[in-house]
């Protein structure tokens, strides 16, 4: 027995189906498996109707292509009244609300979320667990909160067996919106073609379990009763619609159509990777690659930690892992608009599974990125000034991995160097000193961190540092710079300079 074939509906006539008030759910990694034709329309049908208003919008991992693709549909005064977000940098839309303070915003972990989804569906009261002590999203700091409008209390301090721990309170899902790639006519949901299967079980369940409905945008429908089960992510006891949308509102990603290298349909025969031009960027992932060691298990973040990666590839060493959070293990991470998706992965996991083995200490080495750090090496890379950027995986991961290496250049925002043959000149300096005395907002607690037993570094073109007795050491210094001229005089505070002080490899600069 099959049950009842599911409802198929336009992504016009799904939009029809979220209500004033709602908690809505949406699915999504970067440009990953985002339902695109469905939050298109609903911003549509807000645009022409007014309708729905005042949605409460959670979800794990930012969606968005940093202009109007994905959560930037959704960006809306009106539409939306509060957002619980993992990640908003590629969703400045609805970022610039939140700054605006025109709705409530809220900022948790992304692993915190993807695991409250699960809560959710186990109709657990909440999630309980250690990320995020003792950085913005304690509530002895911020509680997660970013503007004045959110005044509601999302994270509760707790002690279990005399330790602290962070509670999350669970809620119920009106809708989930999400995504695969293919539906029978019952209604269950294969991902065969998609990069990351996410958590969309979880999500679909943690709906379902609360009265809520689940939507599900596939490309296309096959014939009941004829999906392998062990493929089906999404079983059509959980699904009450689905979308076929139009091939152009469900490329793979949302820079590539299809990359079946992502998938594992094949597996791609990799060439010599090109070189990175010798550059701050390869001088900081040459000496962060350093620190690697046979049978690493690793983490790479977004932006300038991607080099770690390439160096490897360039230099011909293979005996690590990479991990991506989003589910991948193995393989090359994907850059840009792709991030989230692998290159020849040997196995995906679910997002709360992934984030599983990350809270449990399963990675070695993470290499993170970082927008400004203070005197006593706490790390800012969720807001600062203008910018809204939240924290996305970085408190599971910088609060869980055995090491940490912090790659930033020293200065930002028009710095200029060259490299000779062996050494490093600066021909125009950052306008923007990334060293100063106290950072905007913690999304990495130095302290806590030593705590936990964490080794801590911070590679930059010109210096490296360590973390020692909660305080900056500098530990190196690249060849051709002046310690007073090039690095003391550019920090708001004086670190901690070892005596023996030594002079970067002088490969890092050839």
């Amino acid at each position: 027995m099959y049950g009842q074939k599911v409802p198929l509906l336009t992504s016009n006539e799904a939009a029809g189906w979220i209500g004033v008030g709602q908690t809505v759910a949406v699915s999504g990694f970067v440009g990953c498996a985002h339902p695109e034709g469905m939050t298109a329309a609903l911003e549509r049908r807000f645009l022409e109707e007014n309708q729905p208003l005042d949605l409460t919008l959670i979800y794990a991992a930012g969606q968005g292509d940093g202009k109007d693709r994905g959560l930037n549909h959704l960006a809306h005064t009106g539409l939306v009244k509060r957002v619980i977000g993992g990640h908003f940098g590629l969703a400045p839309k609805l970022g610039k609300l939140v700054l605006d303070n025109q709705i409530e915003g809220y900022n948790l972990p992304q692993g915190v979320i993807t695991h409250l989804f699960r809560d959710i569906a186990a109709g657990k009261p909440g999630t309980l667990t250690t990320v995020g002590l003792h950085t913005f999203v304690d509530p002895r700091y911020e509680g997660g909160k970013l503007n004045n409008r959110s005044i509601d209390d999302l994270v509760q301090l707790m002690q279990v067996n005399g330790e602290e721990v962070l509670f999350y309170p669970s809620f119920p899902i009106h809708i989930a919106l999400l995504r695969g790639t293919t539906a029978d006519e019952y209604g269950n949901i294969t991902m065969e073609k998609e990069a990351v299967t996410l958590e969309m079980l979880a999500m679909a369940q943690a709906a379902r379990n609360s009265g809520g409905q689940v939507i599900v945008q596939v490309e296309r429908i096959a014939k009941g009763g004829s999906m392998d089960p062990q493929k089906v992510v999404i079983p059509s006891i959980l699904v009450d619609a689905v979308v076929v949308c139009e091939p152009a509102e469900h490329w793979q990603t949302f820079a590539e159509v299809y990359n079946a290298s992502y998938s594992g349909e094949i597996t791609e025969v990799v060439g010599r990777i090109q070189p990175m031009p010798l550059d701050e960027r390869k001088i900081i992932a040459r000496r962060a690659a350093q620190e690697i060691k046979s049978g690493d298990v690793i983490n790479l973040g977004i932006g300038l930690p991607e080099g770690v990666g390439y160096i490897a590839a360039e230099d011909g060493v293979h005996d690590f892992t990479l991990l991506v959070e989003s589910g991948p293990i193995g393989g090359v991470p994907a850059r840009g608009l792709s991030f989230g998706a692998s290159t020849n992965p040997y196995a995906i996991l679910s997002q709360p599974s992934q984030f599983d083995y990350i809270d449990g200490g399963g990675i070695d080495i993470a290499f993170l990125g970082m927008a400004e750090a203070d005197q006593y090496g706490n790390v800012n890379v969720s807001k600062y000034g203008s910018k809204l950027t939240g924290c996305g995986g970085f408190i599971n991961i910088s609060q869980n991995a055995k090491k940490i290496v912090f790659c930033s250049t020293f200065t930002a925002g028009g710095l200029l160097l060259q490299v000779g043959e062996g050494d490093l000149t600066i021909l125009q300096e950052g306008r923007h000193h990334k060293f100063i005395h106290q950072v905007e907002q913690i999304t990495f607690n130095a302290h806590y961190a030593s705590q936990r037993g964490i080794s801590v570094l911070y590679v930059t073109e010109r210096a490296v540092f360590q973390l020692v007795d909660h305080q900056l050491e500098l530990i190196e210094i690249a060849p051709g710079m002046d310690l007073e001229r090039d690095l003391l005089a550019l920090m708001a505070f004086r670190p901690r300079v070892t005596s023996h002080l030594k002079i970067m490899d002088r490969h890092l600069f050839r």
